[in-house]
């Protein structure tokens, strides 16, 4: 049996050599053909082959052919062939039910960051990519790849959509450097603890208390306006840094106490109100409201911030409803 079973073994290693010396040997013809500037040609062929290679159930084979090729197309500037190609990785594993690795995650991000920021197909890619990365679970994407497309489009300079995907992966610290940066060269010295104040809530919301605090205090010992704390300066920190604290403790009398004195500073921003709610029934045993209290924009901002939180149990642990922030 033992026997048997080494010969199978090497029979399947012998197998794989073949498949990738073949997959070799096509990758350098198609790389011939793009190189020469047969561009067209070379993508209907690579359409081609991912079609034979699915249909013989060599998913493998097929994505790594495609990955190449797009980013093959991307070296060339061929944007709409290496985006077709990368939609192609996307299919190869869905089909294929791979399990989520971080080795394909860090392959979808880099074909993400390559691609054109304002096309359509980007959108497109992100939004199946992380429908993939989720893995049948129902939330909005693996926190690695959130991690990985927030990082990339902090390079970009787009720190509104990069903070949306910081919000949904773990790191807190990585959020509250683009945040400090997103601060110092866009925002006005006034709303320095605005920034933060909105993305620890938000954190908050998502059952995230671990980043919550992160932001927190990589913020505000990194941000040059704020003096050391704490106590701080802005009454507006101060409130942050007892409601993290409150909620460590969850006793309900303090959190009404610490809303109600600092409610000046909450009406800075009409939703902070609207978050402390949603905060009040994570960590404080406040009842959800029966009727919402709040309409239009901020009304739908809100919903697509909790998600559908009122229809949720409240020991619901693994409440990751979406964050929509335009």
């Amino acid at each position: 049996m033992a026997a048997a079973a080494a010969m199978a073994e090497q029979e399947s290693a012998r197998n794989g050599a073949r498949n990738r010396g073949g997959v070799q040997r096509v990758e350098g013809k198609l790389r011939a053909s793009v190189e020469k500037g047969d561009y067209y040609e070379a993508h209907q062929m690579y359409r081609t082959l991912f079609f034979r290679y699915m249909s013989q159930s060599k998913h493998a084979e097929a994505r790594e052919l495609m990955c190449s090729g797009a980013l093959l197309f991307f070296s060339h500037g061929q944007q709409n062939s290496a985006s077709d190609l990368s939609m192609l990785v996307l299919e190869s594993l869905e089909k294929a039910e791979v399990e989520v690795a971080d080795e394909l995650l860090e392959s979808l991000a880099k074909l993400f960051s390559l691609m054109d920021p304002n096309s359509p197909e980007r959108v497109a890619f992100v939004s199946r990519a992380l429908k993939w990365s989720s893995g049948g679970s129902g939330k909005l994407g693996h926190p690695r790849l959130h991690q990985l497309l927030a990082l990339t489009l902090w390079k970009e300079q787009n720190y509104c959509e990069s903070r949306y995907h910081f919000l949904h992966s773990s790191d807190g610290e990585g959020c509250a450097n683009m945040l400090v940066e997103y601060a110092t060269s866009r925002g006005f010295r006034s709303e320095v603890d605005m920034f933060v104040a909105q993305a620890v809530l938000q954190f908050l919301c998502l059952k995230n208390k671990s980043s919550a605090s992160v932001v927190f205090t990589t913020y505000t010992q990194k941000h040059p306006s704020i003096e050391s704390g704490p106590p701080f300066v802005q009454p507006l920190l101060n409130f942050i840094w007892f409601l993290l604290l409150a909620v460590d403790g969850g006793k309900l009398t303090v959190f009404t106490v610490l809303c109600e004195q600092y409610q000046p500073s909450l009406r800075r921003d009409p939703m902070y109100n609207e978050y402390l709610d949603r905060i009040g029934q994570l960590f404080f045993g406040v009842p959800p409201k029966q009727t919402s209290s709040y309409g239009g924009l901020l009304g739908n901002l809100l919903s697509s911030l909790m998600g559908s939180s009122e229809q949720e149990g409240e020991d619901s642990q693994d409440d990751s409803s979406p964050i929509e922030l335009d």
